[in-house]
């Protein structure tokens, strides 16, 4: 049997709820079984005793009673060890997608069919891919948002516990401004607009649909867009700024509105239109800049994403050139007609 450990909150675990710290440090120790060390006081914080949802504070104590052989194996059986191989090819390709990185954030350009989390037949996705910058204390970099699989762009990542919590206030609060360029089909009118319904998910369509405030599950969806270009009357890229950040929300507000995002297989609802030649049927939409509050609390992270292939196979067929773009476009507070350099 091991022996009664004493374990000291880090700065990093601030905030964190009991038993949350638990599954952290010890990932086989099942609920129920801490639960019952809970309330018979084998479990204590600071000497006294706690409840799982107790949030631990920087420098307080843990008292681990005991664990045993039933600990080692949950957690000998709940290990899946990965090949070096696969950890060195995980790194590499993260490396690659990097725009930005410190001790506290790394900024990543997702390409167009990586899904950002595991799901049913997914063997291989961002999240499970960070597990190769574990660090020496067993912590892995966090996601703090997300993009669809087929999304491109940028996705932020907290490399520690407070990073993440600060990021994630920030988010919460809309103390961050994300911009998204997309190619919709046809020319919005007006050029410059705000789009504002309620959305809620259709299980049957595997989508979000636009429905009635006070519906069930109904959330209020805000997103700001502008034209930026366009070819004839076919086809206009487009900035888009959410507002809220509701799933899917910039795919099904363009598509309320009529103009409907070029290759989006769940939302692209105009019939019999055909899509030029030379454009791939993929879809274009790149989350393509961030500014938000640096976790440290010194300075901003402002960082933009380069088109993808696909989308850059679109734009120059169309004449278009990404370096026209102002930045001071990205402004949500401008309601001026777009500029060019």
């Amino acid at each position: 049997m091991s022996a009664i450990e004493q374990k000291t909150v880090t700065a990093d675990e601030a905030g964190m709820r009991l038993d949350r710290w638990f599954k952290a440090h010890y990932p086989g120790l099942g609920f129920g079984r801490l639960q019952k060390l809970l309330r018979t006081g084998q479990v204590r914080l600071d000497g006294k005793r706690a409840e799982s949802s107790t949030r631990i504070a920087k420098g307080q104590v843990v008292r681990i009673p005991p664990l045993g052989v039933e600990l080692q194996a949950n957690d000998q059986r709940n290990a899946r060890p990965r090949s070096t191989k696969l950890i060195d090819d995980d790194r590499q390709a993260i490396e690659e997608m990097m725009l930005f990185e410190d001790a506290h954030v790394m900024v990543l350009n997702k390409p167009a069919g990586l899904a950002v989390q595991g799901g049913s037949g997914l063997k291989r996705h961002l999240d499970g891919m960070l597990e190769a910058f574990t660090d020496q204390k067993g912590d892995k970099p966090r996601l703090v948002h997300r993009l669809d699989r087929e999304t491109s762009g940028i996705i932020l990542v907290a490399r520690t516990r407070k990073a993440a919590q600060e990021l994630t206030k920030a988010f919460r609060h809309r103390n961050t401004q994300k911009v998204y360029w997309a190619m919709v089909a046809g020319v919005p009118k007006p050029r410059q607009g705000r789009i504002s319904t309620f959305l809620a998910r259709s299980e049957e369509l595997e989508a979000m649909q636009v429905v009635r405030q006070g519906g069930d599950d109904a959330q209020h969806a805000v997103s700001l867009y502008n034209v930026f270009e366009q070819s004839a009357q076919k086809l206009s890229w487009v900035t888009l700024k959410p507002v809220t950040g509701r799933t899917h929300q910039l795919r099904a507000h363009t598509a309320h509105i009529g103009h409907p995002i070029i290759g989006d297989d769940k939302y692209f609802n105009i019939e019999n239109w055909e899509l030029p030649g030379g454009i791939q049927n993929r879809l274009h939409l790149l989350a393509r800049r961030i500014v938000i509050p640096h976790p440290s609390g010194h300075g901003v992270i402002d960082v933009s994403a380069p088109l993808p292939p696909h989308m850059q196979q679109t734009w120059n067929l169309l004449g278009f050139n990404a370096s026209d773009y102002d930045p001071e476009n990205d402004d949500p507070q401008d309601e001026g007609p777009p500029r060019k350099r």
